[in-house]
């Protein structure tokens, strides 16, 4: 195995552990006489290939280190991101190199792998720091707290020189006060055999973490979070997610909460910001006074909106532009509430200092980690958009949902078929974008299960812009053909189903109204060209239809005062979706086999017929209705609508 495809495999070791590495930080490089291999700045390591490293001429990175730069930190830190550049073997790839380049060139050993392992830095942000990591790792190098980047870099280098001047080598592992940890060493095997020592020596003299694994959130925060992210989405709409567990809860009153109020690292700041919010412990309607009157405060003496808040009782929410980076907000403020427990052992946290802290936020390179961070957030029709779609698990429903995540949507995929619904999900969040789907199971006929879906949609996205009741069945068949039972059933999921997901739904969408005026929401209906005129041998279907118009233009009297707009989609026949062309149950053969078409023989006969009836010659699309579906959404004047996508099968008067 050649060192790059090593370096290849120690960094995807380390990347994928959320125990060393998270939110994609961390860097490692290999390096030989004349080239250093270091990871580019925006890649992640679980993931990173030979392709992610950029490559840098040594004796070029050596004299970074010896030029007279700007006294100005924000004027050095651009001279030597340009000198950084200029050191690039392949300028053409543009590849940014790490911050920490000139660090790990400047250490001696063939591979340095940095993390930040949440023990260590446990050890790194406490008050004993220093004195603990002499006794128990004596042949460490320990450098208190200094702002990343070229004085870390120099910092660094004049003390390996003295560390060397006694040992004849350099150290193998360099601890950074509130920072992390560089090993260096020959081969990959030692480098894993030294972290392994590490978390061995201070997890025995560690008491256990509190468990992170997740429990339920009380249904209570569904009134919350609607209200804190519309109070959040001054400048463009915010995602919302909250999580609870019992080291969450270990640190969810104002007075626990002081022991992570502030930073412990730079990524703390990069990800969360330096200032979270901690609500004090009181009913809803206190919490969301507090929330109302605080906010702006905070804004006004921060200069930013908190991206992380702690309600007591309930849970901590991570709030960012999309749904991926407030999974990382929470993700790394879990770090910190650990790295918080740890250093109880060593005297008890040390957070940064207010200078260190302003100098990350204001940093250029931190900034632009941010917004490699956010890359792929998009500006798409849907983007920032919390949209549930019912029956999206499969056909017109999954056509549905996939077109509004590709635009940007965090999408919320509500069926009855969990296996489909949850390949689906997958599938979509794999994709490698910022947005993120999610299923729950739902059967639309049940209050209760509605119910269910919109907590659950809150407690995932913070809140809900668009419901699209997508859900229906349709058995075809005569007055003598429908017995009770069938025609009960058809009745509850495409009728009562609307009704149920405009109810529970228009609910969430009122709270968000409250809090910000001229918010415009959304409640569409997929109806059907069967709601817009009757259907032979189809009359529970076309009834249900014709009673779902009647319940949007009620709906959309009732709820126009809340920014609510409730319209219908009323598509022609999607022939290629299993409704139509399923080979058991799709609606060519129960009209073939209940006579429905006369003379049809064959499916092949009663598809022609049907397509013969479309003056456009063909069946309706997805592409069809999400035109329609766009234009509600981004309209603000229209309510109370059927809008006919038909090919002309149906024209209104």
């Amino acid at each position: 195995m050649s060192s790059l495809n090593e370096l290849v495999q120690i960094s995807n070791l380390y990347g994928a552990d959320p125990a060393f590495v998270i939110a994609g930080g961390g860097n490692t490089s290999f390096k030989d006489a004349t080239r250093l291999y270091v990871k580019a700045s925006g890649t992640s390591l679980a993931t990173i290939t030979a392709d992610g490293f950029a490559v840098l001429d040594r004796q070029k990175m050596a004299s970074i280190m010896q030029k007279e730069y700007s006294r100005d930190a924000l004027k050095r830190e651009e001279q030597i991101k340009h000198d950084l550049a200029a050191a690039a073997c392949f300028p053409e790839k543009g590849l940014r190199p790490s911050v920490e380049a000139s660090l790990h060139d400047l250490i001696e050993y063939s591979f340095v792998v940095h993390t930040h392992p949440t023990l260590v830095n446990g050890l790194l942000c406490s008050v004993q720091a220093e004195k603990q990591v002499q006794k128990l790792f004596p042949d460490a190098l320990f450098i208190p707290y200094t702002d990343p980047g070229y004085v870390l870099s120099k910092t660094v280098e004049t003390e390996l020189q003295k560390f060397k001047a006694l040992h004849g080598r350099h150290p193998k592992v360099i601890f950074l006060q509130n920072h992390g940890v560089f090993v260096g060493a020959d081969t990959i095997a030692e480098i894993q055999a030294i972290y392994a020592k590490l978390l061995k020596t201070i997890s025995a003299r560690s008491k256990p973490i509190p468990s992170a694994a997740p429990v339920v959130v009380d249904n209570r925060v569904t009134a919350i979070l609607p209200a804190l992210r519309m109070l959040l989405s001054e400048d463009g709409l915010k995602v919302l997610t909250v999580r609870t567990s019992p080291l969450i809860a270990s640190f969810s009153t104002p007075e626990a909460f002081q022991a992570v109020a502030l930073p412990f690292t730079p990524d703390a700041i990069v990800y969360c910001k330096a200032r979270p919010l901690c609500c004090p412990v009181g009913t809803t309607d206190a919490v969301l006074k507090f929330l109302e009157k605080q906010l702006p405060a905070f804004k006004k003496k921060y200069q930013y909106l908190p991206k992380v808040i702690c309600i007591p009782g309930l849970g901590l929410v991570g709030a960012d532009d999309t749904a991926k980076s407030a999974e990382t907000v929470l993700d790394v403020f879990e770090d910190s509430m650990k790295v918080a427990c740890v250093s109880r052992n060593f005297g008890g946290p040390n957070p940064m200092s207010a200078a260190g802290m302003r100098f990350i936020d204001n940093w250029e390179v931190e900034n632009y980690r941010r917004k490699v961070a956010k890359a792929g957030a998009g500006s798409n029709r849907a983007a920032g958009k919390i949209i549930i779609v019912t029956g999206a698990a499969q056909g017109f429903g999954a056509g549905i949902a996939e077109t509004l995540f590709a635009e940007g949507a965090n999408v919320v995929i509500a069926d009855l078929n969990e296996e489909k619904g949850r390949s689906a999900e997958s599938g979509f969040n794999g994709s490698g974008r910022q947005n993120r789907a999610f299923f729950v199971k739902t059967d639309v006929s049940s209050p209760e299960s509605v119910e269910e879906l919109m907590a659950a949609t809150v407690k995932r996205f913070g809140g809900l812009d668009v419901i699209i009741s997508n859900a229906g069945i349709l058995r075809a068949g005569g007055l003598q053909d429908i017995d009770i039972r069938t025609f009960d059933l058809m009745t509850k999921v495409n009728y009562t189903g609307y009704f149920l997901c405009a109810k529970y739904a228009s609910a969430v969408m009122k709270q968000q109204r409250k809090y910000k005026a001229g918010y415009f929401m959304d409640i569409i209906q997929i109806n059907s060209k069967s709601g817009l005129e009757g259907s032979k041998n189809n009359f529970t279907y076309a009834g249900g239809k014709f009673g779902g118009i009647g319940l949007t233009q009620s709906f959309a009297l009732e709820l126009i005062p809340f920014g609510i707009k409730v319209n219908a989609i009323c598509p022609g026949n999607f022939f290629d979706g299993p409704l139509w062309s399923d080979p058991v149950n799709g609606l060519f053969v129960q009209y073939l086999r209940t006579g429905k078409v006369p003379g049809a023989r064959t499916i092949e006969d009663v598809k022609k017929f049907y397509e013969s009836k479309v003056p456009v010659g063909r069946g309706c699309a997805v592409s069809d209705v999400m035109k329609a579906v766009f234009y509600i959404m981004e309209q603000e004047y229209e309510t109370g609508q059927a809008v006919p996508v038909t090919g002309g099968q149906v024209m209104l008067n």
